[in-house]
């Protein structure tokens, strides 16, 4: 496996897990720029671009799209042709999840997994989002401590304190606010939308598909809100909550029932005769063992040189757990945590990301995310929603209501979340597992709810994160692909078994 492969791995390994936030892969987008009228300049993308019929381009846009007059900055932007011109009906643009992931290498890797009829109708299209490198980047230069995982997730304490997340916000905002720049204002939803428009209008698009993904699905309503009538074929896969009241807020506060809807099949395979990652006899020990084994770890935690932070804690058992249901692949990581754990050793430490791509991936997030919304600043807000979760829902110790970094944020959002309606052409199409940890089916449901006659749900009996083409199964697959190829639509809300 060559370096660069492995950094776009293991970056997407991390990309979940941190703060809501996604990851960059690192491609190498075209120096070639576009002209003041919009126009895209195509090249080579150089760089080891896994498929060399990937092209990269760089677009132009508005920093400030208030602001006539407002500086410019650069949107990296790669594709795959059709596959057959003869059968192109146009552009579907992949919309990354996030806040903090990138879509730029997607042509060239889950694209690819696309049936052919798919490919052959249209152009994959993927792209950076502003702030993310290798587009005009933004970077708060954090301490690397803050940049842990279980550090960015707000864990509260072993006690339930919120006080610790309470200086981890402020001290990070204060980074934010001092080295990231005019650009990390202008980082929202919104504008992202804004840039999708100005790329489509420049790929000589009159509409444009797109398949968005976990907060994609976020940014594919918030596009199609504000550009109904430019939209074609809209799959939303995995959908967040667009609760416009709470936004991220609502995201973090579904995983308490998305580790609720999860944990059970997790158990299920870790209690299984003849698994060497086995951790229980029966699956209705796994859940006590767990928060036996969480407890433990916040009264003791054992040391864990390398690792970031040195120590197995239970707020790193936590996160590993919460980490390890988006897909029943990773199910072997907590188990083998867990494991370790048992045995008073640690497993060996996970490889990471570059810095620099932490440190990008984390700004973008923040400034997305606070942004976005005002999140309270309040600290009793916090103190009481962690209490009431902490009782409820003992697996998650409260995270899901705990501050993040946007409580000590400082600037108010320049403009109002965007309400998702039903107003609009009627070409939403919704998929999503019946289980999945990070946007459980309780926040599709509202999302279905907000789009109201636009949509169709699709909900699939499977577990995992990213339902389509990834952890869904053929009936969900086929129906997707089917909307895509043909335009055909289920004439109701459909349950796929599995």
């Amino acid at each position: 496996m060559t370096q660069r492969k492995r950094i776009i791995r293991d970056a997407a390994l991390v990309g979940v897990s941190t703060a809501l936030l996604g990851i960059t892969a690192p491609f190498t987008a075209s120096a070639a720029t576009a002209d003041p009228a919009g126009a895209l300049t195509w090249t080579d993308c150089g760089g080891g671009a896994v498929d060399p019929r990937q092209q990269c381009a760089t677009l132009r846009v508005p920093m400030d799209y208030a602001d006539p007059g407002s500086p410019r900055i650069d949107i990296a932007v790669s594709r795959i042709r059709s596959e057959d011109p003869d059968a192109r009906r146009g552009t579907l643009l992949l919309i990354p999840g996030g806040p903090g992931g990138s879509s730029l290498g997607d042509p060239s890797g889950k694209g690819q997994k696309l049936p052919r009829e798919v490919r052959d109708a249209y152009d994959l299209v993927g792209f950076a989002p502003r702030g993310l490198a290798p587009s005009t980047a933004v970077d708060c230069g954090l301490e690397t401590a803050d940049l842990a995982t279980s550090r960015l997730r707000p864990w509260p304490a072993p006690d339930g304190s919120v006080d610790g997340n309470l200086d981890t916000a402020r001290r990070v905002t204060d980074a934010c606010v001092r080295d990231g720049g005019e650009l990390m204002r202008h980082l929202s939803t919104a504008n992202e939308a804004r840039d999708l428009d100005r790329l489509r209008a420049a790929l000589g698009e009159r509409k444009i598909s797109a398949w968005g993904v976990s907060y994609g699905t976020y940014v594919g309503a918030v596009y199609a809100q504000l550009f109904p009538h430019r939209t074609d074929r809209v799959v939303l896969d995995s959908n967040d909550d667009p609760d416009p009241a709470r936004v991220a807020r609502a995201w973090l506060a579904g995983h308490e029932q998305g580790v609720e809807d999860t944990f059970p099949d997790f158990a299920a395979w870790a209690s299984q005769p003849g698994n060497p990652d086995r951790v229980a006899l029966r699956a209705a020990d796994v859940r006590p063992r767990f928060l036996r084994l969480a407890a433990e770890l916040d009264r003791t935690p054992i040391p864990w040189p390398g690792a970031n932070p040195e120590e197995l804690n239970g707020n790193v058992l936590r996160q590993t757990m919460l980490d390890s249901l988006y897909r029943p692949s990773a199910y072997p990581t907590l188990a083998r945590m867990m494991r370790a754990a048992a045995q008073g050793t640690v497993p060996p430490v996970p490889q990471a990301p570059p810095e620099s791509v932490l440190q990008n991936v984390t700004a973008v997030g923040v400034g997305t995310l606070c942004n976005d919304v005002a999140w309270p600043k309040s600290p009793a807000v916090y103190r009481k929603g962690v209490a009431e979760s902490r009782a409820k829902y003992p697996l998650t110790a409260g995270m899901p209501r705990n501050a993040m970094v946007c409580a000590a944020w400082p600037y108010a959002p320049r403009e109002a979340p965007v309400r998702i309606t039903g107003r609009g052409p009627s070409n939403v199409l919704l998929v999503q597992n019946e289980r999945d940890v990070a946007t459980p089916l309780s926040g599709a449901r509202k999302m279905r709810e907000a789009l109201g006659r636009r949509a169709v749900m699709v909900t699939v009996d499977s577990t995992g994160h990213d339902a389509y083409l990834a952890n869904g199964n053929a009936c969900g697959d086929r129906t997707v692909s089917r909307f895509l190829a043909t335009g055909q639509r289920p004439s109701a809300d459909l349950y796929c078994e599995g």
